[in-house]
């Protein structure tokens, strides 16, 4: 059984998604959706860990990008490459994208965290997504 929240763009809800992993991405016409190992919800008396599922309502995939570094820490000038996040489900469809902070802002959403890919080192990267619809939390319950 799951349970969905929305979150919407003049309150916040308590959940985290501070060290889940990215694990699949997809995208149909104008839905975006990520799938997460775990979900973090907070309440007074303890953290409660879901699986679940996040959709961007309402978005135009061409908006969409990624920075992706050649490490984990950088100094000085960026050293990377930008891609859309189209060509990053492509090339990086094994990868996980471990979210280390989160930031929602109008209609933008920033993960910025750690690619981590079987057999290499981990490299830094930020997702940003542009969505002008709901974002919706499908958690597992």
């Amino acid at each position: 059984m799951s349970k969905e929240l929305i979150r919407n763009r003049g309150s916040n809800i308590a959940l985290s998604l501070h060290d889940s992993r990215i694990i699949n991405i997809e995208y149909q016409e104008a839905l975006l959706r990520l799938t997460l190992d775990k979900i973090f919800q907070y309440t007074e008396e303890r953290e409660i860990i879901y699986t679940g599922e996040i959709d961007f309502t309402e978005i135009d995939i061409d908006d969409c990008n990624i920075l992706i570094f050649d490490k984990t820490v950088y100094e000085g000038a960026f050293s990377g490459k930008a891609i859309s996040l189209t060509e990053y489900v492509e090339q990086y469809s094994n990868a996980e994208f471990e979210i280390l902070t989160e930031g929602y802002n109008g209609y933008c959403t920033i993960y910025s965290g750690w690619i981590w890919q079987e057999g290499k080192e981990p490299v830094s990267g930020i997702i940003h997504i542009y969505n002008i619809g709901e974002i919706i939390y499908r958690i597992d319950s």
